[in-house]
C-alpha cells in the first residue's frame, strides 16, 4: 500500500479522536460511593464523590463546585422513604473531611418509623446515565450489605441482608454476561475489531477461540480471589487492546508496520517518562511492557503473510485484560460464595452469546449490503474503521490513564 494510504489513515485516527475529545459512552464506570448507617428509625448517609466526578457540576469558570452547590446537589437527590413517603432531612447535607482525590459529605434523615424504609438515590443519574453508585448499608440488625445503585435500580431496601445475586437464576447470570457486552461500548468496540482483522471464516474463528479462553480463564480466576488486579489498570489496557487492533489493520494495509508499531510505543514511553518525572498514570513498567507488546506483534503481523494463528495466541492475551474487565463488574456486588461456578458460567455463556450476536449481525449486515451492492470499498472501510478504533482506543487508554472521566 502506497504512504499516502498510511499517512491517510493516520490523519483520520487523529480527526476522529478530535471529535471523541467530547463526552463519550464507554464502559469506564463513572462511579461515586456511600454507607447508609441505620439505627432505629434513623439513617445516616456518607455520600463520597472523586474529584474527576466533582468536576461535572463545575462552574462557569470549569472549577470545582463549592461545598454549597455539591451538597445542595446530593441532598435534593438522596432520600429515605417510610411507606413510600419521603423521611424528613435533618438539616442540609455537611462537608467533612475526605481523603485526597475525593469530596464527602454526611446527611442524616428521620422516619416516623423503623418500618418499611426504603433507600433511595438520584444522584449523577441526570448527569451520566450510566453512573454507579456503590452503596454500604449497615442495617438496624448490624448486617453489612454491598449492593449497586443504578439508573435503572435507584432504591435499596434498609433492611435487606442479601444481595441482588443472591437469589439470582441461572438465566439472571447469563443475561448479565449478555448485558456487560451489549452496554459496554469498549468490549463492542474490540468485538468489531477483529470481525475486521478476520478475512476468513477460519480467521474470525482463531481470534474468537483465543478472546473466549482468555476471557474465562482471567474471569474465574479473579472473582475466586486467586488474582485481583488493579481496576483502573485493566480499563485503561482495554482501551489500548482496541487500539492495537486498529492499529494492525494499518499497520497490515500500509505496509509499514514498523512506522505504526513506533508510534504506539512512543506514545507508551512519553507516559512512562512522565511517571518518572511524577506525574499520575500507569506505573512506568506496565506502560514500557505494554509498548514492547503492542510494537513487536504490530511489526510481526505485518511482515507475515498469513497472520490468523499468532492472532489466536494475541487474542488470548486481550482476553486475559477483557477477562478481568469482565470480572470487575461482579466483583462491585455482594456475590453468593456458594454459587460462584455457577455464577462464572453463566456470566460466560451470557458474554458468548452477547459476543456471538454482535458478530452475527454485523457479518449478517455487510452480507446483506453486498447482497444489494450497497457496500463501499473493503479497503475503504477498513482505512476508516480501523482510524476509528485507533482513535477511540487511544482517547481510552490516555484517559483512563489519568484518571479522566469521559462519560
Amino acid at each position: 500500500m502506497s504512504r499516502g494510504r498510511l499517512l491517510l489513515g493516520m490523519l483520520a485516527a487523529l480527526v476522529l479522536a478530535l471529535f471523541a475529545a467530547a463526552p463519550a459512552s464507554a464502559h469506564t464506570k463513572s462511579e461515586t460511593h456511600s454507607v447508609w448507617r441505620v439505627v432505629a428509625n434513623t439513617v445516616h448517609v456518607t455520600f463520597s464523590v472523586p474529584d474527576i466526578e466533582a468536576k461535572r457540576l463545575a462552574g462557569p469558570d470549569g472549577g470545582p463546585p463549592s461545598d454549597a452547590k455539591l451538597g445542595g446537589y446530593l441532598a435534593a437527590r438522596l432520600s429515605v422513604l417510610n411507606d413510600e413517603t419521603p423521611c424528613p432531612r435533618a438539616g442540609p447535607a455537611q462537608a467533612t473531611t475526605a481523603a485526597p482525590g475525593f469530596r464527602r459529605f454526611e446527611l442524616t434523615f428521620r422516619c416516623p418509623t423503623a418500618k418499611n424504609m426504603k433507600l433511595h438515590s438520584d444522584a449523577f443519574f441526570d448527569l451520566v446515565p450510566s453512573h454507579v453508585t456503590f452503596a454500604q448499608v449497615v442495617t438496624a440488625n448490624g448486617d453489612f450489605v454491598e449492593q449497586l445503585i443504578t439508573k435503572d435500580d435507584r432504591t435499596l431496601d434498609a433492611s435487606a441482608t442479601e444481595g441482588r445475586l443472591q437469589n439470582a437464576s441461572f438465566l439472571d447470570f447469563v443475561k448479565m454476561g449478555m448485558t456487560h457486552i451489549f452496554t459496554g461500548i469498549d468490549h463492542m468496540s474490540f468485538i468489531l475489531g477483529f470481525i475486521i482483522i478476520a478475512r476468513r471464516l477460519r480467521d474470525l474463528l482463531f481470534v474468537v477461540t483465543g478472546f473466549t479462553i482468555g476471557h474465562s480463564l482471567t474471569l474465574a480466576l479473579a472473582v475466586t480471589g486467586v488474582i485481583r488486579p488493579h481496576a483502573e489498570y485493566i480499563d485503561a489496557l482495554i482501551g489500548l487492546t482496541i487500539a492495537v487492533v486498529g492499529a494492525e489493520n494499518i499497520a497490515v494495509a500500509s505496509g509499514r508496520p514498523a512506522v505504526v508499531g513506533l508510534s504506539i510505543v512512543g506514545l507508551l514511553a512519553l507516559m512512562a517518562l512522565g511517571r518518572l518525572f511524577g506525574l499520575v498514570g500507569l506505573p512506568a513498567l506496565l506502560l514500557v511492557g505494554a509498548g514492547l507488546f503492542a510494537s513487536n506483534y504490530l511489526m510481526l503481523s505485518g511482515h507475515l503473510r498469513d497472520a490468523a494463528r499468532i492472532r489466536l495466541v494475541v487474542t488470548l492475551v486481550f482476553g486475559l485484560i477483557h477477562g478481568f474487565g469482565f470480572a470487575a463488574n461482579l466483583l462491585d456486588e455482594r456475590l453468593p460464595k456458594g454459587r460462584l461456578a455457577e455464577l462464572i458460567f453463566g456470566f460466560n455463556v451470557g458474554v458468548e452469546l452477547g459476543q456471538m450476536a454482535v458478530v452475527l449481525a454485523v457479518v449478517g449486515t455487510v452480507a446483506l449490503l453486498a447482497k444489494v451492492r450497497l457496500t463501499l470499498p473493503r479497503p475503504l472501510v477498513i482505512d476508516v474503521v480501523s482510524s476509528g478504533l485507533v482513535a477511540f482506543g487511544l482517547l481510552l487508554f490516555v484517559a483512563r490513564s489519568y484518571g479522566v472521566a469521559i462519560i
